[in-house]
């Protein structure tokens, strides 16, 4: 069975291209920073849900912030080398201010087989970055994007 995730990529022109994502959060990634970052984003079942709406909730769940009102594009889905498909969609976040976030949480058995239970952070923070920062920052499965961003914005008139 498929596992389908949709997610957000905000972009900005100036003051040179860059699009916002998410540091993952927990003890996996803690020290981790290439590779460690996300598109925010999370999983839903397309026989219940849009993808666009999942992609606005899971901004929303993570981040624990409304995500911009702006016009919405659908840039592509991705597929992991696991099967795991994620719809993208994209908006100019130019008027995004990247500050006041709450971070949804999750739970896990912490230390591994210890039987006890911690909370962790989704994303432990979020940031602006250039289209070759993120596309180093981001884990494999999400680089095309940036790359489907890149020549998105190329062929943007003017």
């Amino acid at each position: 069975m498929v596992v389908w995730s949709a997610g957000l990529l905000l972009y900005r022109l100036t003051p040179e291209p860059q699009v916002f994502i998410a540091h993952m959060g927990g003890p996996f990634w803690a020290k981790k920073d290439a590779a460690a970052w996300s598109i925010p984003k999370g999983e839903y079942d397309p026989d219940t849900e849009g993808a666009l709406d999942a992609a606005r909730r899971e901004f929303r769940e993570e981040l624990g912030v409304e995500p911009p009102e702006v016009e919405w594009a659908e840039l592509g889905t991705f597929t992991y080398s696991s099967g795991k498909k994620v719809v993208v969609f994209t908006g100019d976040g130019a008027g995004f201010t990247a500050s006041g976030f709450v971070f949804g949480e999750f739970e896990m058995e912490w230390p591994p087989r210890s039987g006890a239970r911690a909370s962790f952070p989704e994303v432990d923070r979020a940031e602006w970055m250039s289209l070759d920062a993120a596309r180093e920052a981001l884990v494999k499965g999400q680089r095309p994007a940036i790359d489907a961003l890149a020549a998105a914005l190329k062929a943007l008139p003017g």
